[in-house]
């Protein structure tokens, strides 16, 4: 595995490149908490640096949840980077416990050296449209999902865009899972945009990027079992990664054709992300269950070709 600390579980990353050094960003917990389903609520974001994405060295955190009383003293989670203007840029989730963490907003983090970051002192920059999204109903959801921010700058507009893990305000609870969308000049005033993949047949889906290859837009994305509608469970997929093909980087991302990257009955890896290294696509996730319960790293990177249907495969799975 790329990347294991004794101390502390790892989930969910996301990784800038500064002059060919991989700086991964990533959630953590402390093992010493015991309950891995508690490592959402003892939270921090760490750092590492790599030059391959196999040996890794790791840095002072990156952000820690708020003072008290802040919108994010809860928790701080997924997110992206991006630099603009020779300042490096991190969105990310945020909860708070006066809400008992059940609302998700994205806030704004900023850097000049990728190690030392300051939040923006605003608040949140990017909360959720009740024209488009849900908002919080405890009838039909257990949160308001409005996290793991993907921004990116779209240079045929000129605009920041940014992908997030949302709901649709309508329709069954466990097909409501949409990717939402919206855009900024700044990366600090946000219009929210409707969805870009809409709901069929997953209640999450979880921790979105955008890539291109090979003439094609892949947007990927997450999802367990346990939030999936009872048609998608009859694909027999199960939890991990997976992606909609389109030919613009804006969909149309059609649920009907999702694909699975790496998914299995227990969701032994999950919150695939994708890297470009020496010239080729990378794919590396996160080792989330095995034979002896929780592990918490991250795993080691897997070339990816694109087959002649344009489909994403990992390197491993064609070599057997």
């Amino acid at each position: 595995m790329a990347l294991h600390l004794p101390d502390r579980w790892i989930w969910d990353f996301w990784l800038a490149d500064d002059a060919g050094v991989h700086h991964m960003f990533y959630l953590q917990a402390p093992r010493s908490i015991g309950d891995p389903e508690m490592r959402h609520w003892n939270v921090s974001i760490g750092h590492a640096v790599s030059a391959d994405l196999s040996t890794w060295e790791v840095l002072p955190d990156a952000l820690t949840p708020g003072p008290p009383g802040s919108w994010d003293d809860y928790s701080t989670w997924t997110g992206s980077v991006i630099c603009h203007e020779g300042v490096w840029h991190m969105l990310y989730t945020g909860t708070n416990r006066a809400e008992d963490g059940r609302v998700q907003r994205i806030g704004l983090a900023t850097s000049t050296d990728l190690i030392t970051w300051e939040r923006h002192p605003g608040g949140p920059v990017l909360e959720a449209d009740p024209r488009w999204y849900e908002i919080l109903d405890l009838d039909v959801w257990f949160d308001q999902a409005w996290r793991d921010p993907w921004v990116f700058l779209d240079p045929d507009d000129g605009w920041f865009h940014a992908f997030v893990s949302a709901r649709a305000n309508h329709g069954d609870p466990k097909e409501r899972g949409v990717v939402g969308h919206a855009r900024s000049r700044d990366l600090i005033n946000w219009e929210v945009l409707p969805p870009v993949a809409h709901p069929g047949g997953f209640g999450e889906l979880e921790v979105p990027q955008l890539v291109a290859e090979h003439g094609n837009w892949y947007l990927v994305f997450c999802s367990v079992i346990e939030t999936q509608s009872s048609a998608q469970l009859l694909n027999g997929r199960g939890s991990g990664t997976y992606y909609f093909k389109a030919d613009d980087r804006y969909g149309p991302f059609d649920a009907d054709r999702v694909r699975a990257i790496q998914a299995d009955e227990t969701g032994s890896r999950y919150g695939g992300r994708f890297v470009r290294h020496d010239e080729g696509l990378r794919y590396m996730a996160w080792d989330r269950v095995g034979e002896a319960g929780f592990v918490g790293s991250i795993s080691d990177p897997v070339p990816v070709e694109v087959d002649e249907h344009g489909h994403l495969v990992l390197a491993e799975a064609v070599t057997t």
